[in-house]
């Protein structure tokens, strides 16, 4: 698939807002890809706490469904540290999503890292869950844009064998549904203050894989402000929201660390964003 953005800059619009009211206000299937990395419902902070968290989650994810292209695609994060039936946790939301909604599973994404807390009662956790969800079978995949490249010693011995591919082997390899990224330390440079602020090489390969250059990208539970910094060097227009005043504050640390070579422009009215970015 040809892709191309005529326009010189990029269109962003960042809100501290409620993720439903948010999603009430957009038009359908106006977006192609949706980023959810909602509170684990774990009490990290005071948004993450939740009496009944499938009954607070299901109205956004209707909503979710409406606003995706035919082509989108829809990431959730999350993970299993289930405290209670009442509560709910990532297995209740992807159960749901299966059984109530029509989006397709795709793909079960491990995020494994080696860095984290230890454990006395349990094995020690080394890893969380990315669930990718599609509107239809058409959505995209720009797998070439993420292959993991090959060194040259490891191409001129897979080219001994005459089944494989030559044009493959110099695309790369596939990175397969685990991740190794290390997650941020405290001291880490991509630091800016969010308590669950995710490495930029996940939303990155995220973004450049399930989106074209110019296509919308929302982020509904957007934090740290990540994936604007990530859809701005990768030439993609993005909405995001958070409800935690903070998010502007954190953005701005995000913006600071754009190249003067990516320009763009932050917006502050939805309907903009449809005129100038692409839909």
């Amino acid at each position: 698939m040809e892709k191309h953005l005529d326009n010189e800059f990029t269109f962003h619009i960042p809100l501290i807002k409620d993720t439903l009211e948010l999603l009430k206000e957009l038009p359908d299937e106006s977006v192609q890809l949706v980023i959810a990395d909602p509170p684990y419902n774990i009490d990290i902070e005071e948004w993450d706490k939740y009496e009944n968290y499938l009954e607070w989650a299901k109205e956004w994810i209707h909503e979710v469904y409406r606003v995706l292209k035919k082509t989108g695609n829809f990431v959730l994060f999350g993970g299993f540290q289930f405290e209670s039936a009442e509560r709910g946790d990532l297995m209740d939301l992807v159960y749901y999503i299966r059984k109530n909604t029509k989006l397709k599973l795709v793909n079960v994404i491990i995020w494994y890292y080696k860095n984290g807390i230890t454990a006395r009662r349990f094995f020690a956790n080394r890893h969380e869950e990315i669930i990718w969800f599609a509107k239809t079978n058409k959505y995209i995949f720009n797998l070439d844009d993420v292959r993991i490249k090959y060194n040259q010693e490891t191409v001129d011995l897979y080219k001994r064998d005459k089944r494989l591919n030559v044009e493959n082997l110099y695309k790369g390899k596939n990175p397969t549904n685990v991740w190794e990224i290390s997650r941020l330390n405290s001291n880490s440079k991509e630091r800016v203050g969010h308590p669950t602020q995710k490495p930029e090489k996940i939303i990155e390969r995220i973004v450049k894989s399930m989106s074209n250059e110019g296509d919308i990208v929302l982020d509904i539970f957007a934090g740290s402000g990540i994936s604007t910094r990530v859809c701005i060097n990768n030439r993609r227009n993005s909405i995001s929201c958070d409800s935690d005043p903070k998010f502007m504050k954190y953005l701005g640390l995000q913006l600071d660390k754009i190249s003067e070579d990516n320009k763009y422009v932050l917006l502050d009215n939805l309907d903009d964003i449809f005129v100038n970015g692409y839909k």
